[in-house]
């Protein structure tokens, strides 16, 4: 049997169907929603198979049953009527990058003519888009005498695209706001409504006319209704795993998770199958250009983000006055939901980390080489071969040549060197950047750790000390190391210890005391 070929970069449902794919079966979801509601918003990383979700919502309300066969939509336990055939309007902002508003009304007013003609129904171009909208909906109940399906694709991109301009954002945001707010008063007249998109803005930004949706993002119960699980990989791409180890590739590419059932990236997997090689193969098609750029106007030590506690003020909401550089990592997909608990007092808590190898060592990469000023990818490789050896003074050698390579041009035109943690960063990301497992402000039953990176047959200890800082209390870092007995923790483990305690001086911007020792 000829095995199902991968739909790299394919959003068409009826595509995939027809031409011999592999297909995660997703439409129980489908099912769910249009059981439990009418109006939704969900929010997804890019990349993640919202495209491919909607084409399949048409199709089903469409009543294309022959594209169903085999699927949970075509079962009698779900039940659908694919006899009841609904009009259902596509809007997709995706296409074309707009400028200005006149450029976004140009665009809503073609893509809802398309729609009109595509029904054959009456239309009036001379209106705001939002009344366009309108009549269009009306006019298609009128014609068919059913309830309308709208399924609005990227909802956010004309704002994303001009997030750096301020002046310009606020605008398409206030024009999207009317267009989608016209949506709230044609309930007699919609069936079911579906907004997609990377990013949640605030109350009071683009739902602020449109307040009757239901936020399926953090909704346990659809945390995989894009992406693939490990249960779809095993059942789907069975043929495609023989000669990879499982465990790789989900410390690889899995973790994403909304609170709830942990997916993968389908363009990873896809991509891993394909080329049978581990590689960046998501974050490389977005490289995060304006996040570095924002958390560079406030740097916050790398360190902190694995682990962060935030709540849903933190996670929900994209306030285009007030950019969190936290809450872009998140709804970008840098960063997603580790665990979570919900209670009458504090509401909903969560705990943030990077999902998995994949984005912490392309991330910190990105981190690294914004805090130095150079590219670190052939210094990364040597410093892989230093702690593979275990070899302390070539540790020793390499970071004081590293910081001895970060120009004097870059310290004079970059404010980030005086930020608090700047040493313990470029230590952090460079380590973080190599997959190993690194822990910052590491707890011990005496104290904490400043970093500990663990390799498969060691334990590096870390303290350090910025010379200004006369407050520390200790000669040496690594007398605090030695009193406070951090090594402790690891030594049951059998792995070969090694206590590092680094004294950086800000006026030589390079290490000016290493003391070590191992076991």
């Amino acid at each position: 049997m000829e095995r199902f070929k991968l739909p790299i970069g394919i959003q068409s449902f009826k595509k995939i169907r027809t031409g011999g794919y592999a297909y995660v079966d997703k439409t129980r979801f489908i099912q769910s929603l249009v059981d439990n509601g009418s109006y939704y918003f969900l929010s997804r990383p890019r990349r993640f198979g919202k495209s491919l979700l909607l084409d399949t919502i048409d199709y089903a309300f469409s009543g294309k049953k022959e594209y169903f066969l085999d699927l949970y939509l075509n079962t009698p336990e779900a039940s659908w009527d694919f006899s009841s055939v609904y009009p259902v309007v596509r809007i997709s902002l995706g296409q074309r990058i707009n400028r200005n508003s006149d450029e976004l009304g140009e665009y809503l007013t073609h893509i809802l003519s398309l729609e009109a003609e595509r029904y054959n129904v009456a239309y009036d171009r001379s209106l705001s888009p939002g009344f366009q909208l309108d009549l269009l909906i009306k006019n298609l109940y009128a014609t068919y005498q059913m309830p309308v399906v709208v399924l609005i694709d990227e909802y956010d991109k004309p704002i994303l695209d001009a997030i750096e301009d301020s002046e310009t954002t606020r605008i398409l945001r206030d024009e999207l706001k009317s267009f989608y707010g016209i949506l709230k008063d044609l309930d007699p007249y919609l069936k079911f409504v579906l907004l997609t998109g990377v990013s949640k803005f605030s109350k009071t930004g683009i739902f602020s006319g449109l307040n009757n949706l239901d936020d399926i993002t953090l909704d346990p119960r659809y945390s995989a209704i894009c992406g693939y699980t490990h249960e779809d990989l095993e059942q789907v791409f069975s043929e495609y795993l023989i000669g990879f180890n499982s465990e790789e590739i989900r410390e690889w590419y899995n973790g994403y998770s909304w609170s709830g059932q942990t997916v993968y990236n389908p363009f990873d997997i896809l991509m891993l199958f394909s080329k049978k090689m581990f590689r960046s193969y998501w974050f490389e098609t977005g490289t995060p250009s304006f996040l570095i750029r924002l958390w560079q106007k406030n740097p916050r030590f790398p360190g902190d983000f694995d682990g962060l506690i935030a709540g849903e003020d933190l996670l929900g909401s994209f306030d285009v006055d007030n950019i969190r550089v936290e809450t872009l990592l998140f709804q970008a997909g840098y960063l997603t939901i580790k665990e979570w608990t919900s209670d009458p007092v504090r509401g909903f808590q969560c705990t943030l980390g990077y999902p998995n190898i994949e984005v912490r060592t392309s991330l910190n990469l990105l981190f690294c080489q914004s805090l130095s000023g150079f590219s670190v990818s052939g210094m990364r490789n040597l410093l892989f071969e230093v702690l593979e050896k275990k070899d302390g003074e070539g540790l020793k050698e390499f970071f004081h040549s590293f910081f001895a390579s970060i120009s004097y041009e870059w310290y004079r035109k970059n404010h980030l060197s005086s930020f608090e943690g700047y040493y313990a960063s470029i230590m952090y990301t460079i380590f973080a950047s190599l997959g190993y497992h690194v822990i910052a402000e590491d707890t011990t039953n005496k104290g904490r750790i400043d970093l500990t990176v663990i390799t498969a047959q060691a334990a590096w200890i870390f303290e350090f000390k910025v010379k200004r800082d006369e407050s520390h209390g200790e000669k040496s870092p690594l007398e605090q190391i030695k009193r406070k007995g951090y090594s402790e923790k690891y030594k049951a483990k059998g792995l070969k210890i090694w206590e590092i305690g680094i004294v950086f001086d800000p006026k030589t911007r390079n290490i000016i005391q290493w003391d070590q020792r191992s076991d």
